[in-house]
């Protein structure tokens, strides 16, 4: 059990790690040429997408097994959190629309999960 939850702790803290560098590169982007904010809507949410998929990779690889409930709780952790900062920083409840995205980062951080497991057991195998 301290396996499951160090693993996803690694993945939550990957996943806000990448999220930061993204941020920053974005932000530099917009501020220093002509890019519109609404142009990039895709590239923001890919990024969020890639950050949470490789969160989900870092945590299966850590706890070596059920790759899947490893990714789902990456997941669910990393939403919990968004949520929680949004409402009780910023008293503002999840829109439908962000209930869908972060559905989605739930699901892409458990096929993150299954990789990561497969990940490390196949390295292990070539050892």
């Amino acid at each position: 059990m301290a396996r499951f939850g160090k693993a996803v702790a690694y993945g939550v803290v990957t996943i806000f790690l990448l999220a930061s560098m993204v941020s920053l590169l974005l932000s530099l982007l917009l501020k220093w040429t002509d890019v519109q904010e609404s142009s990039l809507t895709f590239v923001i949410f890919a990024c969020s997408l890639l950050s949470v998929f490789i969160g989900g990779v870092v945590a299966g690889g850590k706890g070596k097994e059920r790759g899947w409930l490893i990714g789902g709780a990456t997941g669910a952790c990393f939403t919990l959190i968004v949520f929680l900062f949004q409402f009780l920083g910023m008293e503002q409840s999840f829109s439908t629309q962000q209930w869908l995205y972060h559905l989605g980062f739930f699901v892409v951080a458990m096929i993150g999960g299954v990789m990561g497991v497969n990940l490390s057991s196949s390295r292990r195998h070539v050892n």
